[in-house]
């Protein structure tokens, strides 16, 4: 058996999925790229897109504490089974704007779940170029 994440969960920025169908986000994640490189997936791994719930991002504990009630209930996947992944959109300066404003409290609230996460999805060449040129923060 597999120790492999059995569901990814990838959190976005509210008001950027007003926009962004998050393509992108789910490119790095089948290619096992970007912020996906260095994690434990295989082709078993389930994926989850939800939102932070919009600003403050407060939606995301008792979104998550369902999401893993009903995980463990019904498909018997335990937290540790269980990967978060903040979106770029939420993590870093890029061309939605500038990061999350309520990061440290998001996660914080992750942290009180207890829950794995790790941030990061997709991680644009361009984006790179302009956080080290320093156009975007870091």
């Amino acid at each position: 058996m597999s120790d492999a994440i059995k569901l990814l969960v990838i959190i976005q920025c509210d008001l950027v999925l007003q926009r962004c169908p998050g393509f992108f986000c789910d490119r790095a994640f089948v290619n096992k790229s970007g912020g996906f490189k260095s994690l434990n997936i295989d082709e078993h791994t389930r994926k989850l897109n939800i939102s932070c719930g919009g600003c403050c991002g407060r939606a995301i504990h008792r979104k998550l504490q369902l999401l893993a009630a009903k995980a463990k209930k019904y498909d018997q996947i335990e937290k540790d089974e269980i990967h978060i992944k903040l979106a770029s959109c939420i993590s870093k300066d890029n061309y939605h704007g500038p990061p999350c404003p309520n990061l440290e409290y998001i996660k914080k609230l992750i942290d009180k779940t207890g829950l794995q996460y790790s941030m990061d999805t997709t991680v644009s060449e361009k984006a790179e170029a302009l956080r080290n040129s320093g156009i975007y923060q870091k």
